[in-house]
Protein backbone atom coordinates (compact mmCIF):
# COMPACT_ATOMS: atom_id res chain seq x y z
CA UNK A 1 0.00 0.00 0.00
CA UNK A 2 1.20 3.23 -0.93
CA UNK A 3 1.88 6.37 1.71
CA UNK A 4 2.07 9.94 1.79
CA UNK A 5 5.03 11.63 3.74
CA UNK A 6 5.18 15.33 4.78
CA UNK A 7 9.22 16.68 4.63
CA UNK A 8 8.15 19.79 2.89
CA UNK A 9 5.06 22.34 2.27
CA UNK A 10 4.88 21.61 -1.08
CA UNK A 11 4.39 17.46 -0.46
CA UNK A 12 0.80 18.71 -0.36
CA UNK A 13 -0.94 20.36 -3.77
CA UNK A 14 -2.43 23.25 -3.26
CA UNK A 15 -5.41 21.69 -3.56
CA UNK A 16 -4.81 19.01 -1.13
CA UNK A 17 -3.38 22.11 1.35
CA UNK A 18 -6.92 23.53 1.08
CA UNK A 19 -8.12 20.07 2.16
CA UNK A 20 -5.85 19.63 4.70
CA UNK A 21 -7.17 23.58 6.44
CA UNK A 22 -10.48 22.81 5.86
CA UNK A 23 -10.27 19.10 7.96
CA UNK A 24 -7.68 21.33 10.49
CA UNK A 25 -11.18 23.12 11.25
CA UNK A 26 -13.79 20.66 10.92
CA UNK A 27 -15.57 18.83 14.38
CA UNK A 28 -13.14 16.22 15.37
CA UNK A 29 -16.32 13.31 15.20
CA UNK A 30 -16.10 14.53 11.51
CA UNK A 31 -13.13 12.90 11.03
CA UNK A 32 -13.91 9.19 12.32
CA UNK A 33 -10.90 7.37 14.36
CA UNK A 34 -8.23 7.18 11.68
CA UNK A 35 -6.07 5.94 14.29
CA UNK A 36 -7.86 3.92 16.24
CA UNK A 37 -5.71 0.99 18.06
CA UNK A 38 -2.27 2.50 16.37
CA UNK A 39 0.52 4.64 17.32
CA UNK A 40 2.37 7.33 16.17
CA UNK A 41 6.12 7.58 16.60
CA UNK A 42 6.88 11.42 18.21
CA UNK A 43 11.07 11.26 17.79
CA UNK A 44 12.18 14.35 19.36
CA UNK A 45 16.19 15.33 18.70
CA UNK A 46 15.00 18.74 20.02
CA UNK A 47 13.30 19.41 22.68
CA UNK A 48 9.62 21.77 22.19
CA UNK A 49 6.85 22.87 24.01
CA UNK A 50 4.21 23.49 21.49
CA UNK A 51 5.54 20.19 19.37
CA UNK A 52 5.05 17.65 21.58
CA UNK A 53 1.87 18.76 22.72
CA UNK A 54 0.09 19.70 19.73
CA UNK A 55 1.40 16.20 18.43
CA UNK A 56 0.15 14.63 20.93
CA UNK A 57 -3.35 16.08 21.35
CA UNK A 58 -3.90 16.04 17.39
CA UNK A 59 -3.14 12.01 17.64
CA UNK A 60 -5.38 11.06 20.77
CA UNK A 61 -8.09 13.15 18.72
CA UNK A 62 -7.56 11.04 16.39
CA UNK A 63 -7.78 7.60 18.34
CA UNK A 64 -4.19 6.59 17.99
CA UNK A 65 -1.62 6.55 21.11
CA UNK A 66 1.47 8.73 20.70
CA UNK A 67 4.77 7.67 21.94
CA UNK A 68 7.36 10.35 22.77
CA UNK A 69 10.66 9.10 21.81
CA UNK A 70 13.96 11.72 22.75
CA UNK A 71 16.40 11.81 20.76
CA UNK A 72 19.32 10.24 22.99
CA UNK A 73 17.12 7.36 23.59
CA UNK A 74 17.58 6.34 19.97
CA UNK A 75 20.79 7.36 18.99
CA UNK A 76 20.28 8.22 15.40
CA UNK A 77 23.41 7.79 13.74
CA UNK A 78 25.16 6.77 16.92
CA UNK A 79 23.51 4.10 18.85
CA UNK A 80 21.67 2.52 15.48
CA UNK A 81 21.26 3.84 11.85
CA UNK A 82 18.58 6.11 10.75
CA UNK A 83 17.51 3.18 8.81
CA UNK A 84 17.14 0.52 11.53
CA UNK A 85 15.11 2.78 14.13
CA UNK A 86 12.71 3.71 10.89
CA UNK A 87 12.63 -0.28 9.74
CA UNK A 88 11.88 -1.02 13.47
CA UNK A 89 9.43 1.15 14.52
CA UNK A 90 7.50 1.20 11.39
CA UNK A 91 6.51 -2.15 12.05
CA UNK A 92 4.87 -0.49 15.39
CA UNK A 93 3.31 2.43 14.35
CA UNK A 94 1.27 3.95 12.12
CA UNK A 95 2.95 7.14 11.78
CA UNK A 96 6.47 8.33 12.54
CA UNK A 97 6.60 11.75 13.07
CA UNK A 98 10.42 13.25 13.92
CA UNK A 99 12.22 16.66 15.11
CA UNK A 100 15.70 16.67 13.58
CA UNK A 101 18.81 18.56 13.23
CA UNK A 102 19.25 17.42 10.02
CA UNK A 103 17.02 17.38 7.72
CA UNK A 104 18.35 14.70 5.60
CA UNK A 105 17.54 12.56 8.37
CA UNK A 106 14.03 12.67 7.58
CA UNK A 107 14.61 11.92 3.55
CA UNK A 108 16.19 8.43 4.76
CA UNK A 109 13.76 8.23 6.99
CA UNK A 110 11.19 8.20 3.80
CA UNK A 111 13.44 6.03 1.87
CA UNK A 112 12.50 3.13 4.00
CA UNK A 113 9.70 3.31 6.46
CA UNK A 114 6.72 1.33 4.94
CA UNK A 115 4.34 4.25 7.09
CA UNK A 116 4.15 7.82 6.22
CA UNK A 117 7.39 10.30 7.46
CA UNK A 118 6.28 13.46 9.12
CA UNK A 119 8.43 16.54 9.23
CA UNK A 120 8.03 18.06 12.89
CA UNK A 121 11.30 20.39 12.17
CA UNK A 122 14.26 20.35 10.59
CA UNK A 123 16.96 22.57 10.05
CA UNK A 124 15.53 23.25 6.59
CA UNK A 125 11.74 23.29 6.68
CA UNK A 126 8.75 23.60 9.67
CA UNK A 127 5.93 22.95 7.54
CA UNK A 128 3.37 21.93 10.54
CA UNK A 129 3.66 25.28 11.66
CA UNK A 130 3.07 26.49 8.39
CA UNK A 131 -0.12 25.18 8.07
CA UNK A 132 -0.74 26.28 11.38
CA UNK A 133 0.70 30.07 9.98
CA UNK A 134 -2.24 29.93 7.20
CA UNK A 135 -4.61 28.10 9.28
CA UNK A 136 -4.45 31.56 11.45
CA UNK A 137 -4.49 34.03 8.78
CA UNK A 138 -7.39 32.11 6.97
CA UNK A 139 -9.19 32.58 10.21
CA UNK A 140 -8.69 36.23 10.23
CA UNK A 141 -8.95 37.29 6.83
CA UNK A 142 -10.99 34.26 4.98
CA UNK A 143 -9.76 33.66 1.47
CA UNK A 144 -5.67 34.69 1.34
CA UNK A 145 -5.42 34.84 -2.70
CA UNK A 146 -4.43 38.30 -2.92
CA UNK A 147 -3.44 39.59 0.58
CA UNK A 148 -0.42 40.25 1.43
CA UNK A 149 2.30 38.42 4.37
CA UNK A 150 5.53 39.60 5.40
CA UNK A 151 8.47 37.80 6.95
CA UNK A 152 10.92 39.93 8.89
CA UNK A 153 14.16 38.67 9.81
CA UNK A 154 15.91 35.38 9.31
CA UNK A 155 14.77 33.33 5.88
CA UNK A 156 15.39 30.60 8.29
CA UNK A 157 12.98 26.78 8.18
CA UNK A 158 10.21 29.09 9.65
CA UNK A 159 10.10 31.55 6.91
CA UNK A 160 10.96 29.08 4.12
CA UNK A 161 7.87 26.88 4.99
CA UNK A 162 5.50 30.08 6.01
CA UNK A 163 6.29 31.23 2.16
CA UNK A 164 5.66 28.04 0.42
CA UNK A 165 1.90 27.86 1.93
CA UNK A 166 1.46 31.22 1.55
CA UNK A 167 2.57 30.78 -1.67
CA UNK A 168 0.24 27.87 -2.98
CA UNK A 169 -2.91 29.88 -1.47
CA UNK A 170 -1.51 32.96 -3.81
CA UNK A 171 -0.64 35.46 -1.38
CA UNK A 172 1.40 38.22 -1.83
CA UNK A 173 5.25 37.14 -0.42
CA UNK A 174 7.33 39.88 0.87
CA UNK A 175 10.44 39.71 2.90
CA UNK A 176 12.73 41.77 4.53
CA UNK A 177 15.90 40.20 5.45
CA UNK A 178 19.77 41.13 6.30
CA UNK A 179 22.43 40.41 3.75
CA UNK A 180 23.51 36.71 4.15
CA UNK A 181 20.27 35.81 5.78
CA UNK A 182 17.89 35.91 2.99
CA UNK A 183 16.45 33.99 0.62
CA UNK A 184 18.42 32.63 -2.45
CA UNK A 185 16.96 34.24 -6.18
CA UNK A 186 16.55 29.92 -6.71
CA UNK A 187 13.68 30.23 -3.68
CA UNK A 188 12.39 33.36 -4.70
CA UNK A 189 11.38 31.74 -8.41
CA UNK A 190 10.45 28.89 -6.71
CA UNK A 191 7.58 30.55 -4.79
CA UNK A 192 6.44 32.28 -7.27
CA UNK A 193 6.19 28.72 -9.44
CA UNK A 194 3.87 28.06 -6.16
CA UNK A 195 1.82 30.31 -7.58
CA UNK A 196 2.52 33.31 -5.30
CA UNK A 197 0.83 36.30 -6.53
CA UNK A 198 4.05 38.30 -6.13
CA UNK A 199 7.15 38.03 -4.32
CA UNK A 200 9.05 41.15 -3.09
CA UNK A 201 12.47 41.27 -0.87
CA UNK A 202 14.11 43.86 1.33
CA UNK A 203 17.25 44.93 3.27
CA UNK A 204 14.62 47.40 4.66
CA UNK A 205 11.94 46.42 6.62
CA UNK A 206 9.95 49.43 6.16
CA UNK A 207 9.08 48.73 2.43
CA UNK A 208 8.32 45.05 3.40
CA UNK A 209 5.80 45.49 6.04
CA UNK A 210 3.92 48.62 4.04
CA UNK A 211 0.71 47.68 3.31
CA UNK A 212 0.74 44.11 4.48
CA UNK A 213 -2.57 41.96 5.83
CA UNK A 214 0.20 39.47 8.07
CA UNK A 215 3.48 40.47 9.91
CA UNK A 216 5.65 37.50 11.08
CA UNK A 217 8.93 37.34 12.53
CA UNK A 218 11.08 34.50 14.24
CA UNK A 219 14.20 34.84 17.18
CA UNK A 220 17.27 35.58 15.55
CA UNK A 221 18.65 32.78 16.86
CA UNK A 222 17.26 29.45 16.90
CA UNK A 223 17.95 26.24 18.39
CA UNK A 224 21.67 24.82 17.61
CA UNK A 225 22.79 28.48 16.64
CA UNK A 226 23.46 29.66 20.14
CA UNK A 227 27.51 29.93 19.47
CA UNK A 228 26.67 32.91 16.97
CA UNK A 229 23.78 34.64 19.14
CA UNK A 230 26.05 37.96 19.32
CA UNK A 231 27.05 37.72 16.13
CA UNK A 232 23.60 37.33 14.83
CA UNK A 233 22.10 40.36 17.39
CA UNK A 234 24.58 43.04 15.76
CA UNK A 235 23.09 41.51 12.11
CA UNK A 236 19.78 41.53 12.95
CA UNK A 237 19.90 45.13 15.13
CA UNK A 238 17.06 47.51 13.21
CA UNK A 239 15.17 44.34 12.29
CA UNK A 240 12.52 44.29 15.39
CA UNK A 241 9.31 44.65 14.92
CA UNK A 242 7.77 47.94 16.90
CA UNK A 243 4.90 49.70 16.60
CA UNK A 244 6.45 52.09 14.45
CA UNK A 245 6.67 49.03 12.17
CA UNK A 246 2.94 47.70 12.67
CA UNK A 247 2.25 50.96 11.57
CA UNK A 248 2.96 51.06 7.91
CA UNK A 249 1.28 48.00 7.70
CA UNK A 250 -2.67 47.25 6.77
CA UNK A 251 -4.89 49.70 9.25
CA UNK A 252 -6.51 45.67 10.18
CA UNK A 253 -2.95 43.72 10.03
CA UNK A 254 -2.19 41.34 12.26
CA UNK A 255 1.09 40.06 14.29
CA UNK A 256 2.48 36.65 14.53
CA UNK A 257 5.15 34.87 15.60
CA UNK A 258 5.97 30.74 16.25
CA UNK A 259 7.67 31.64 19.52
CA UNK A 260 9.02 31.20 21.51
CA UNK A 261 9.90 34.97 21.46
CA UNK A 262 12.60 37.32 22.94
CA UNK A 263 10.89 40.72 23.54
CA UNK A 264 13.10 43.04 23.02
CA UNK A 265 14.77 41.54 20.19
CA UNK A 266 12.78 40.48 17.23
CA UNK A 267 9.52 42.16 18.87
CA UNK A 268 8.62 44.54 20.95
CA UNK A 269 6.35 43.37 23.88
CA UNK A 270 3.82 46.49 22.95
CA UNK A 271 3.19 44.67 19.81
CA UNK A 272 3.50 40.88 20.75
CA UNK A 273 1.16 41.50 23.37
CA UNK A 274 -0.51 44.26 22.04
CA UNK A 275 -3.87 44.12 20.27
CA UNK A 276 -2.72 43.17 17.09
CA UNK A 277 -1.35 39.98 18.10
CA UNK A 278 -2.20 36.25 17.48
CA UNK A 279 0.57 34.49 18.25
CA UNK A 280 -1.43 32.67 20.87
CA UNK A 281 -3.91 31.18 18.55
CA UNK A 282 -1.48 30.44 15.91
CA UNK A 283 -0.03 28.79 18.92
CA UNK A 284 -3.08 27.15 19.15
CA UNK A 285 -3.82 26.02 15.87
CA UNK A 286 -0.55 24.00 15.64
CA UNK A 287 -3.02 21.63 17.67
CA UNK A 288 -5.95 21.75 14.95
CA UNK A 289 -2.95 22.18 12.05
CA UNK A 290 -1.84 18.73 12.94
CA UNK A 291 -4.87 17.18 13.72
CA UNK A 292 -5.80 18.27 9.78
CA UNK A 293 -2.22 16.40 8.18
CA UNK A 294 -2.20 13.55 10.11
CA UNK A 295 -5.81 12.78 9.23
CA UNK A 296 -5.07 13.37 5.49
CA UNK A 297 -2.25 11.68 5.80
CA UNK A 298 -4.65 8.40 7.21
CA UNK A 299 -7.07 9.16 4.26
CA UNK A 300 -9.64 11.21 6.17
CA UNK A 301 -11.50 13.21 4.31
CA UNK A 302 -15.09 15.44 3.96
Amino acid sequence: MTHRNFLHTYDLTAHELRNVLALSQAPIAALGRPLDGKGAALIFEKPSNRTRHSMEMAVVQLGGHPVYTRGEEVGIDVRESVEDITNVMSGYHALLCARVFDHSVLHRMAAVSSVPVVNMLSDFAHPLQAVADVLTMQQVFGDLAGKTVTFVGDFNNVARSLCEASAMLGMHIRLGCPEGYDAQDTELLGLTELGAASVEQYRDIAIAVSGAHAVHTDTWTSMGQESESEEREAVFAGFEVTNEIMSLADSQAVFMHCLPAHRGQEVSPSVIDGPQSKVYQQAHNRMHAARGVLAFLMGANI
